[in-house]
């Protein structure tokens, strides 16, 4: 009777550290250690041929239920731990969208986009974003643009129906003035975005378009890096033919300011010699002080262009309304 006394306790044991095996090879450890060839469980069977000719049906009985048993829980516990393993390791959104191929071809203007972006990461700047619809303050008064300023008209800017003037913004450099306000300098962003002017729509305007503006801010720039950082990006975007010359002009907001020129193989076959293609400039002590910016220790650049005009002179588009009517034969073809 000690032989059948031992199978339920040692069958009890087994399952227990089966159970409690923390991984798949602490599973094959333990089922090893109770029913491998020198486990404590195969120990038992081969113990039955030493019992006598009437213990041994009732012993065989109990040691085969009790294998059944041990061998239902391993596979049970082995289920387990390979679904546990088979889990990521860290916490899945299953909201995100699947892994199927998109459908379509991305916009002329977002590859635009996403090449002069990586141009500007090359060189250590970082996109920033902000608000479309924004407030005179941003847009205008931090940016150092007078009262009277044309810009500020209801025939140039869409104004809101608003109680505060809300207004589509008519620029991205307002989104520098929400950047300036937040971090301390050094500053080096990028922003491209979407802008709203009041112009008819033709072949060269349209009342929403694309720019993309970008500033930095430190101890001791120049407008030799202004002027370096444009000649690298437009050599990245349109070929290194470019060839970039600055003129003098006037921004409310940088001082001094010039308008970018440029020239390249695309702009001689269009029959010119130079194509206006930005603006730019040192920034306005005016605007730093505005934001908290010391003008005597920090100076900085700014300087903005339209994608709508680098996409037409990269791909030979000659009317800026095909990027906004959705002809498939038009799109078909980035």
């Amino acid at each position: 009777m000690g032989f059948l006394n031992d199978i339920e306790p040692l069958k009890q044991t087994a399952l227990t550290e089966l159970k409690a095996a923390p991984d798949l090879a602490a599973l094959e450890q333990t089922k090893g250690a109770w029913i491998g060839p020198n486990g404590k469980f195969t120990a038992l069977i081969k113990q039955l041929g030493t019992l006598s000719k009437e213990e041994k049906p009732a012993a065989g009985k109990l040691i085969n239920a009790a294998k059944v048993e041990l061998e239902a829980a391993l596979a049970s516990r082995r289920e387990e731990l390979e679904m546990k393993a088979a889990l990521p390791k860290e916490p899945t959104d299953f909201t995100l969208p699947g892994r199927r191929r998109a459908l379509g071809k991305l916009h002329p203007l977002t590859l635009v986009t996403d090449d002069i972006v990586r141009a500007f990461r090359k060189i250590g700047f970082a996109v920033a974003d902000g608000p479309e619809i924004e407030d005179e303050y941003h847009c205008f008064d931090a940016l150092n643009t007078p009262a009277d300023h044309p810009a500020r008209d209801s025939q140039d800017t869409f104004y809101l129906n608003t109680t505060d003037k809300r207004l589509l913004r008519t620029h991205t450099s307002s989104v520098q003035i929400r950047v300036m306000e937040k971090q301390a300098p050094p500053v080096r962003i990028i922003v491209p975005g979407r802008v709203y002017r009041r112009d008819n729509a033709d072949a060269t305007h349209n009342p929403t378009f694309h720019q993309i503006e970008g500033l930095y801010v430190d101890k001791n720039v120049t407008v030799g890096d202004l002027k370096g950082t444009v000649e690298f990006v437009f050599r990245e975007l349109m070929g290194s033919d470019v060839k970039i010359r600055f003129r003098p002009h006037y921004f409310s907001y940088t001082e001094p300011s010039y308008e970018i020129d440029f020239t390249n193989a695309l702009v001689k076959k269009m029959g010119k010699d130079w194509l206006e293609i930005a603006g730019c400039g040192m920034v306005h002590p005016q605007v730093f002080e505005t934001v908290g910016y010391d003008p005597e220790v920090w100076t900085g650049w700014a300087f903005g262009f339209g994608i709508e005009r680098i996409a037409m002179l990269r791909y030979g588009i000659n009317d800026i309304r095909l990027f906004y009517e959705n002809d498939v034969r038009f799109l078909k073809q980035f």
